[in-house]
């Protein structure tokens, strides 16, 4: 069994700050050293500004809890220099299959085209993952980035005013005052920190409860992900399987929702239902067992004065589509920057408001999905169970019926359209890249282009002129030159041109589009910065 979750990785450390005769001020303090906080600490450090990160932990999560992530998250990480040992450890993979009762009726493909750095999705236990970014703030930490995490530094109280945040924080060596003049809450589903501000969620929570059990075993299935409704094995219920590293199996049993909880997860009630999946012949030794309920909900606003909520502390959705983690990822991919020129001074504080804007626009979007995969899932009557039935049978056979099978509609990037920071679009190209979408990858020579598109705004041209810097209102935006003349895949083309002969690219440091046109046009792209950071 893995012992990662048991070895502390940010002990407990006395800090200046707890003897100072009065609070120290910090810019920046996130609450919570999960991947949402740490990807959080990563992205402002990278950009210079000093972070503190509590937790009342020290250690790694205990289980693999999320572990499929998807290619924009993957992408996004690969910009906070942990990417690639997430895909070195990770299971990846690209297909799905559905069965009903005992046979297969579809599978599908998540990305069927080619040219891009990263895969559709990854499996990696969560445990992983966070030491990974753990380590990111080690090497950050060598190369002198003022970043810090505080192990067993537990927020007690929180008090807001108009220019910054006080904190109680408890200690295992007693307690301290500390001020920020901004702080990012990703403390989870249950936070803390929205509790101690009196803020709550609005959503639906769901009828129906979930067994989660990670196994290790040796087994043959392929490395896919497998869904089943109303299988032999957990007759009028649905599963899950999906491979994870170091041999370890995730499967997803729906057990009702008229249920004891804690009876359910005991090991002489897990492994018989295990057994039936799995056949009694098959050895295995269970590492992880929880139960959760569907859950669809946010809060109504992420932003409140100088306090921000992300990830789960924000929004919570369903498991099936795997929009938990990746779509926390892209709320910090969304606010940092915002943040950064807000304390920089080259934006004004509402910039801040497209934070909430924009990823309630997500929240919602994955709310929604989320919310209908659970109704197919789960029919809450027997005439939507017949025509679930329905549809299912009718789809090992006919392909008009498959985009109606619903086994979790997994996670994809947001696209902001109506985002207050979209120039109107003036490009006659595909709508994959129209304002407010996220940058899809192509293949450049021996690299990528998100690669080079890095963290900062850039000016994209595919053969069209522009100057090579152009600077608006303190912001200095480098061009990135293109030509569809050394576009050996078409992708290029394809996924930025069109039928259009030429483009110009205005992309945010978070690789959404700002705007796009046919050619330069100084004073109409000097209009898209400002607009892009708020001042329009």
């Amino acid at each position: 069994m893995n012992k990662i979750f048991e070895v502390p990785l940010y002990p407990y450390e006395r800090h200046a700050d707890e003897d100072a005769a009065t609070p120290v001020r910090r810019k920046v303090v996130v609450i919570g050293a999960g991947p949402i906080g740490l990807a959080a600490a990563i992205d402002l450090a990278q950009q210079g500004t000093e972070v503190v990160v509590l937790d009342d932990n020290d250690k790694v999560s205990f289980g693999s809890r999320a572990i499929c992530f998807a290619k924009r998250p993957l992408e996004i990480l690969d910009r906070l220099g942990c990417g690639q040992p997430m895909v070195d450890k990770g299971v990846q993979w690209d297909t799905g299959k559905v069965f009903f009762d005992d046979r297969q009726v579809y599978d599908f493909n998540l990305l069927p085209e080619e040219g891009h750095k990263r895969p559709a999705f990854i499996n990696l236990q969560q445990y992983y993952f966070e030491e990974y970014l753990v380590n990111r703030v080690r090497e950050l930490q060598q190369q002198g980035a003022p970043i810090e995490i505080r192990g067993r530094n537990k927020v007690s109280a929180i008090g807001t005013h108009p220019g910054h945040v006080v904190l109680d924080i408890d200690t295992p060596e007693g307690s301290y005052n500390l001020e920020a003049d901004w702080l990012i809450a990703c403390d989870g589903a249950g936070s803390p920190t929205r509790q101690m501000l009196g803020l709550d969620f609005v959503g639906r929570v769901f009828e129906d409860n979930f067994l989660i059990a990670d196994v290790i075993m040796e087994a043959d299935f392929p490395t896919e992900r497998w869904f089943w409704f109303d299988p032999p094995f957990n007759k009028g219920q649905s599963a899950l399987l999906h491979k994870q590293p170091d041999g370890v199996w995730r499967i997803d049993l729906q057990l009702g929702w008229d249920i004891d909880k804690e009876r359910e997860k005991r090991p002489e009630n897990v492994i018989p239902r295990l057994q039936e999946m799995l056949g009694k012949d098959v050895k295995f030794e269970l590492e992880w067992v929880s139960i959760y309920t569907f859950q669809c909900r946010r809060m109504e606003q992420f932003r409140h004065g100088r306090v921000l909520f992300a990830g789960d502390a924000a929004h919570q959705v369903s498991p099936f589509g795997a929009r938990g983690a990746n779509s926390g990822l892209q709320d910090t991919d969304n606010l940092c920057w915002k943040l950064q020129l807000v304390m920089d001074g080259k934006a004004p504080e509402s910039l801040l408001d497209s934070y909430d804007i924009e990823r309630i626009h997500g929240a919602d979007e994955n709310i929604l999905n989320s919310s209908r995969s659970t109704d197919f899932i789960t029919p809450k009557s027997e005439m939507s169970r017949v025509l679930r039935d329905a549809v299912l049978d009718l789809s090992e056979q006919y392909e008009f019926a498959r985009p109606l099978v619903n086994s979790g509609r997994l996670s994809v990037p947001c696209t902001y359209d109506g985002s207050p920071l979209n120039s109107a679009d003036a490009l006659n190209g595909p709508e994959r890249t129209r304002p407010g979408s996220p940058c899809p990858d192509v293949p450049l020579g021996d690299g990528f282009l998100l690669d080079q598109l890095g963290d900062k705004f850039v000016l994209l041209t595919i053969d069209a002129d522009a100057p090579d810097v152009i600077e608006e209102e303190g912001i200095e935006v480098a061009r990135l030159a293109l030509s569809v003349k050394d576009d050996k895949t078409l992708a290029l083309k394809d996924r930025y041109l069109g039928s259009a002969e030429s483009g110009v690219y205005l992309i945010r440091p978070d690789q959404h589009v700002a705007a796009r046109r046919p050619s330069f046009d100084e004073n109409q792209f000097r209009h898209a910065i400002r607009r892009a950071i708020g001042k329009e």
